[in-house]
């Protein structure tokens, strides 16, 4: 991803690992080059084998996923997403639980007062 090819944004990837990474015009391309190699050997030394990582300096940055490119909201939304329908399912079956039995109940004490 970060061999020259007169580029301010640029992607990438091997297999299953997907990179972007842009530079700020501003910069030369020599400089966006040095700029997006800093960034990515900080990336790896500090992100290590984690799935995504994100790597900010001041004049560029450089992004990759293990999955393909997304943000850390959108792993966290997700997440959220998943845990928010086991926790309603779950209200849900307990909320039609006690009806069942509720009902159950009325009927027994029915049969019984008969």
């Amino acid at each position: 991803m970060v061999a020259g090819n007169g580029q301010y944004f640029r992607v990438g990837g091997s297999g299953s690992v997907q990179g972007v990474g842009q530079c700020v015009q501003d910069l030369s391309l020599s400089e966006c080059q040095d700029c997006l190699s800093e960034a990515g050997g900080r990336l790896k030394s500090e992100c290590g084998a984690s799935a995504w990582g994100d790597m900010y300096l001041g004049k560029c940055y450089v992004r990759y996923s293990e999955r393909g490119f997304h943000s850390r909201s959108d792993d966290d939304n997700g997440d959220v997403d998943k845990t928010l329908a086991i926790i309603i399912g779950i209200i849900a079956g307990v909320a039609v639980l006690i009806v069942f039995l509720s009902f159950l109940t009325r009927l027994c004490d029915r049969k019984d007062g008969k």
